[in-house]
């Protein structure tokens, strides 16, 4: 099972983010199975289409990341943990603004 995790962070604060990220992605690798992490510095704009599509007034997630799971059990049972101890508490002592983010969603898929 993958978790898709999309965040739409400050963009006011993305540079200052964005280098913190680099630091957290260093510990969150040492915890649990990050497949990989992204994101949109807004270089490009994004492409939105489909029968019916929407834009958000918050426009689309500037951080993804995917984590790989054995279920949905095994990730609720390690995410209890897995946002603490000291080397986390010191990567979130840098953070730009943990209350930043304006909306997270997780998605939990199945590969095909």
């Amino acid at each position: 099972m993958f978790e898709i995790r999309d965040y739409h962070y400050r963009p006011d604060l993305f540079t200052e983010y964005k280098v913190w990220a680099e630091a957290a992605v260093v510990v969150l690798r040492q915890k649990l199975d990050v497949v990989g992490f992204w994101i949109d510095e807004g270089k490009l704009a994004p492409e939105i289409a489909g029968s019916e599509p929407v834009e958000s007034p918050i426009g689309t997630a500037n951080v993804t990341w995917i984590l790989k799971w054995d279920n949905k059990e095994a990730r609720d049972a390690t995410l209890k943990t897995a946002f603490s101890g000291p080397e986390w508490e010191a990567v979130m002592a840098k953070h730009p603004d943990p209350n930043g983010y304006l909306q997270m969603s997780s998605r939990f898929m199945d590969a095909m």
